[in-house]
């Protein structure tokens, strides 16, 4: 089926209606326009007040008929203006009201398009119901690129459905900075659930060996990884979400619901009690042996890749293909790349003897969630670890003390320290100096990373928001370089040009 191909759905009654709208509202962006058309009676009223409460999240949400006064504004997690042009004067008057205003940071639904048909945007999707002796019938038209996020969400409904969640209520939870997004269920009996989506995606261009980025980092490409992961942590004890349901080929999982309480404050500060709970949930992993193969129930064996040398270099070189670029205007010579690579292969050769243990990757504030009622580790849910790889026990602790989204107080920080390292002696035997150095060595690695990262989430994704970050991540990277084994990094970044702010002492 071509991705231009017509959407023709069937609408046996009202309920079915407002499950459309509900599936549109997590398939439109900022930037669709809607027009929705059709006669008296057809729905149109029932489908733009579903579309708008579920945007909204708010199932009582008053939702007037801006049939007066011809566009109706919300305020909402993607703004919406509803236009309804059934007694606009003269097609003129768009322009007034404020359509490419509104389409420039939000979504438009047009009922009556009609009345200014020439005036609406090329690229509009349109939408027309009619009756049929048995109900009414949809017929979605438009450019192609919307057409296939629409079909990608009457998928998951057909897939819940086929799970036995018929009327399911769905909501937008959140996305991320990767390809997948996440959403709430609501079954018509029993708690909320979570569904991840988490569409394949095609290969892209090669960076290395002929492979793509992904393949060169290790990144999971479907949710085998994920239902693997989350089986072995539950095995051990640590609260991950049960997969309840998955399609491998589809892309999409339901899972369980942790709890959404996270460990900042109501004002994005660390919270200090959950913090350190978080370190001795990373303890605990830390101290179990090490397990490389997880075999699932369909004969697939999940073989967790290791955090190699290429996949370390390949994430830091993030660093001078994308924040030097962008700080200076200019690519580095490749006498500059040469020199910054040969550092990160000596420094990589001094990771040899870390203690190395299956890691999460992202273990920080997104991605760990408090559970009150739980006790001892189970009180940290863990819900982000499809990329887990083996390496270095020292990265997830850099991840967590040296969060990416919020600054941990110099003080909290040097607690988390101890309390880590004193809960490894407890454990077993841990060499202090040498996890140390690797925490150094880790630091300087994934704030490289990440520098680099923020610049391509901009520029390549279309997602500025994440620069905001850069100054805490050059402010991590300055504190990773006091090491003395990241000496010959530090004399690089300061040639390079690299503005590295003040930064509290090297834990």
């Amino acid at each position: 089926m071509s991705d231009k191909t017509a959407i023709v759905l069937d609408l046996p009654d009202e309920a079915s209606t407002q499950r459309l709208g509900e599936d549109l509202a997590l398939a439109l962006r900022p930037g669709d326009c809607l027009a929705l058309s059709g006669e008296l009676g057809t729905g149109k009223s029932t489908l733009a007040r579903a579309l708008l409460r579920a945007v909204a999240d708010e199932d009582e949400l008053e939702v007037p008929s801006p049939t007066f006064t011809l566009v109706q504004s919300y305020d909402l997690r993607i703004p919406v203006s509803h236009f309804d042009l059934y007694r606009l004067a003269d097609p003129s008057e768009l322009d007034e009201l404020g359509l490419d205003e509104a389409l420039a940071t939000g979504i438009c639904l047009v009922e009556w398009p009609e009345m200014a048909e020439e005036l609406l945007p090329a690229n509009r999707l349109t939408l027309r119901l009619e009756h049929r002796q048995d109900g009414r019938q949809a017929l979605i038209a438009g450019p192609g690129a919307v057409l296939s996020r629409i079909r990608r969400s009457l998928v998951i409904r057909r897939t819940l459905e086929g799970w036995g969640y018929i009327g399911a209520r769905r909501r937008y939870l959140t996305g991320d900075a990767s390809v997948r997004a996440y959403e709430t269920v609501t079954p018509q009996h029993g708690a909320n659930l979570i569904l991840m989506d988490w569409p394949r995606q095609p290969g892209g261009p090669a960076v290395l060996d002929g492979k793509p980025y992904p393949k060169v980092a290790h990144l999971a490409e479907d949710a085998y990884p994920f239902v693997a992961i989350s089986r072995y942590l539950r095995d051990i004890n640590l609260a991950a979400p049960d997969v309840l349901r998955v399609d491998y080929e589809q892309g999409i999982l339901l899972l369980e619901n942790l709890g959404s309480e996270g460990v900042l404050d109501d004002e994005g500060h660390p919270i200090e009690e959950r913090y350190r709970e978080a370190v001795v949930c990373l303890g605990y992993l830390h101290s179990h042996p090490m397990r490389q193969d997880l075999p699932l129930d369909n004969g697939y064996v999940h073989h967790i890749a290791d955090f190699d040398p290429t996949a370390m270099k390949m994430e830091a070189r993030l660093l001078v293909d994308w924040h030097l670029p962008w700080k200076r205007a200019s690519q580095p010579s490749e006498e500059e790349r040469q020199a910054y690579l040969a550092i990160w292969d000596e420094l990589i050769v001094q990771l040899a003897d870390a203690e190395r243990n299956l890691l999460l990757r992202d273990f920080h504030s997104p991605n760990i969630i408090w559970r009150a009622n739980e006790s001892g580790v189970r009180r940290i849910g863990i819900i982000d670890f499809q990329d887990a790889m083996i390496g270095p026990t020292a990265y997830d602790f850099a991840s967590l003390v040296q969060d990416a989204r919020v600054d941990i107080p110099p003080r909290l920080a040097e607690q988390m320290m101890r309390d880590y390292v004193a809960l490894r002696r407890s454990l077993g035997q841990f060499d202090e100096a040498r996890f140390r150095k690797a925490f150094a060595i880790m630091s300087a690695q994934r704030n490289c990373k990440l520098a680099g990262l923020w610049v391509r989430l901009m520029q390549r994704d279309s997602k500025p928001r994440y620069m905001k970050h850069m100054p805490r991540t050059l402010s991590y990277l300055a504190q990773a370089l006091q090491h003395e084994a990241l000496a010959p990094l530090h004399a690089w970044c300061l040639k390079a040009g690299i503005e590295l702010p003040e930064s509290p002492p090297l834990l």
